[in-house]
This record gives structure tokens, sequence and C-alpha cells, in this order.
């Protein structure tokens, strides 16, 4: 995982998110990463130290003349070990002092030191959010190379609605993650494809399968946090959609097919981990089909094949990268489909992955070097299987 054994300075600012900021920390905790937290002193309005330290694990810095350990000057230790920092919330007054240079408590000293990058999630007024100057702040930060993630719309605690609530805490996760990924696949165009498919019989029910999208959905959320233009085109899921992503919602095969098809020829990497229907219904009846009759058959016929047809128009250049589930011979009904499709790389599983958070794959490449893993989780399989498309970019 991108955040474990990372040291992360958490700077807390005085908004009403405050609280946010705890689940936060939980949440980095939870990833194995180290949390130094930083509070300001309006800060300590909304929430308490002991809570915070109780879920970071680790004291909290308030004091700007404080020691560390030994002689150690506090700010300049903080800012020496961090990998990130974090300023969540972020409020109007923070981002304008760090884009003025000014350096008078512990939090803005330990930004002023700091050579680690930097993200921050705003959290105010919309109107304040809106002010021209807090904007001109903001965006002569992005300009020095600062992350922000939000903020998101919505409702405000002063009884306002629109922009300016702290992002969710999973989104300030998954830019922080981004902000610590070598970004080794800049400039790629990246297309995922996720999830089910689901194929009419009558208006309401459908022939589909287990599969989540979670795996397609680490996939896509990895691949954007190393600096690739991501399109992830979705079947019917429950997940939410990932953020900076372009997202395609289809539901049956012939839709997957028709958008997949639309986004291959800009795409530099293709990865199908869909779970498309092999077969759909011959008939969808309009209206829902009663139970008067004892038994029921229904035709089926072949669905197009995606992945095959992506092969045969794959160019020069272009790495596309498919998934085998199988429930037996698995890593010979893998290399048969890696070479009957044309794949530079094929993952294979079993139905053992479909609707859990976890899987075990095994990774075959074109020169058929295999790489089985351990039980891991999909969003660290996603960066395995990334981490082979590098590697073949690099052959």
């Amino acid at each position: 995982m991108v955040l474990r054994d990372k040291k992360i300075v958490l700077g807390v600012t005085g908004a009403i998110a405050a609280y946010k900021a705890l689940e936060l920390t939980r949440l980095l905790v939870k990833a194995e990463a180290t949390v130094w937290p930083v509070m300001t002193r309006s800060a300590r309005e909304f929430i308490t130290p002991l809570s915070l330290s109780t879920l970071a694990r680790n004291p909290v810095h308030d004091n700007l003349f404080e020691l560390a350990e030994g002689t150690r000057i506090s700010h300049i230790d903080l800012a020496d070990k961090a990998d990130l920092v974090i300023v969540a919330p972020a409020t109007a007054n923070i981002i304008g002092k760090i884009a003025s240079g000014i350096a008078d408590d512990l939090l803005t000293t330990v930004l002023s030191a700091t050579i680690a990058p930097v993200l921050i999630a705003p959290s105010m007024n919309c109107h304040m959010w809106e002010n021209k100057i807090v904007r001109g702040n903001c965006e002569k930060l992005k300009s020095l190379g600062y992350h922000f993630v939000g903020p998101a719309s919505g409702e405000l605690a002063c009884g306002y609605e629109g922009k300016g609530r702290l992002s969710p805490v999973d989104e300030i996760m998954e830019a922080a993650e981004e902000a610590l990924s070598v970004k080794d696949l800049k400039g790629e165009k990246v297309l995922v494809s996720a999830g089910p498919t689901r194929e009419a019989i009558d208006p309401v029910r459908f022939v589909s399968n287990a599969s989540s999208g979670r795996m397609g959905y680490a996939i896509a959320r990895a691949a954007r946090r190393r600096g690739a233009e991501v399109v992830l085109v979705s079947g019917p899921s429950y997940l939410p959609r990932p953020a900076n992503i372009e997202f395609v919602q289809v539901v049956s095969a012939e839709e997957m097919n028709d958008a997949c098809v639309r986004y291959f020829p800009q795409s530099t990497l293709v990865i199908m981990s869909a779970a498309i229907a092999d077969y759909r219904p011959t008939k969808s009846y309009p209206a829902k089909v009663k139970k008067d009759a004892k038994t029921l058959s229904i035709e089926m016929e072949r669905t197009t094949d995606v992945l095959k047809s992506m092969g045969k128009l794959k160019k020069n250049g272009q790495i596309l990268v498919g998934f085998a589930l199988e429930t037996e011979n698995m890593e010979e009904n893998a290399r048969k489909k890696r070479d009957e499709k044309n794949l530079d790389l094929v993952v294979a599983n079993t139905p053992a992955g479909l609707d859990s958070p976890t899987n075990q794959v095994t990774i075959i490449d074109r020169e058929g070097e295999t790489e089985t893993l351990p039980p891991l989780d999909k969003d660290e399989i996603a960066e395995r299987i990334l981490d082979a498309v590098v590697r073949m970019r690099g052959e």
C-alpha cells in the first residue's frame, strides 16, 4: 500500500470540519502510516488534543517553542521526518499564510521548512471559497507544486449551501496516495473496464454474475495515482465513482463493447477486468414474464467477444491486459486465452475473488514469465499489475 510506513504530519486548523480529522487519522493509521498531528490554537476550540493523539498513537504538537527529542527544534524535526504534510481542514487563513510565506506558529513553520509534498484540503464558507483573494492564493500554491483536494459542494455548517465542504476522508486518503505515488504512468492513456454486465430477460429480470467491480475500480484509481489519464467503463456496481477519472456507465455487453471500442484507439494501455457476459437471451420480453408455466426455457446467443476484438485491433505501442477467471487448469487456460486474444499480459484467478475485497492471482506476461501472488487486497493487486506493465514498457 502506498501509505504503508510513511510518516505523515497532519495539520488541523480551526474549522468546524476539524472533527473529520479524527476519522482521517484513524484511516491513515489503519493504512500503516505514522501520523504526527499538529494543531493550531483555533483547532483546539473544535476537537481536543487527547482525541487526536489517542487515534494517532503519537502526541499532538502545538507549541512553536517546544523541543523534540534531545535538543532538536520541534518544527524542524517534524518538517525533516515528514514524507507528506496534510492540512485538513485548511481554512482560508492558513491558505493565505502559506501563500504569503508567513510562519508565526508551529504548523506554518513546519510548512515553511518542509521539502515534503504538501496536500491541502480546504474547508470554509462558500462565499469565502469564491473570494478572489482566496482563489488567487490557491492558484499560486498549485503553481508552486502544492496538492489540493476539494472542497466539495453541499450543505455547510453556517446554513449556506455551496462549495466549501471538506472533501470526504476517503477522497483525502486517495489524494494522499496520489501525492506519494511515483508518476511512472505519466503520459499513458489508460482504459479500464470493470464490473458485470446485465442481459435483460424482461424489464425486471436479467442474466448476470457476481462481479463487484472492485478490481477494475482499484486499477483505475492506481493508474490515476501513478500519473495516467484514465477512462473507466463500468457495468452496474454499488461502488462510488472514483474522483478525477472519466467514468462511463454501461449495462449490457453490447454497451460495454461500444464504449470500449470508442475509447480503444486513443488508449496506450487497456486493462479489461470486467466480467462481460458470454451469452444473452435471444429475446428480451417487453413485459414481465408471469409465473404461469411450470418451466421456462430461455434461448441464449453469444455476445461479442470484446477482448478478442481489441486484440485484433491492437497497434504497436498499445498494451492489452485481460483477466482469465477459471475453475480448472487455471494457468493452462489463461495462457491459451493470452495467445488466442493477442494479450500482452493475462491475470489468472478463480471465482473466489468475485465480490470480495481480496483475491489471489497469477500474472502471466507475453514471454510466459509467471508471478503468483499471495492473497492480497485488490488495491495492492492493482499496483502489482501496473508494476508488471511498467516493467514491460521498460523492456
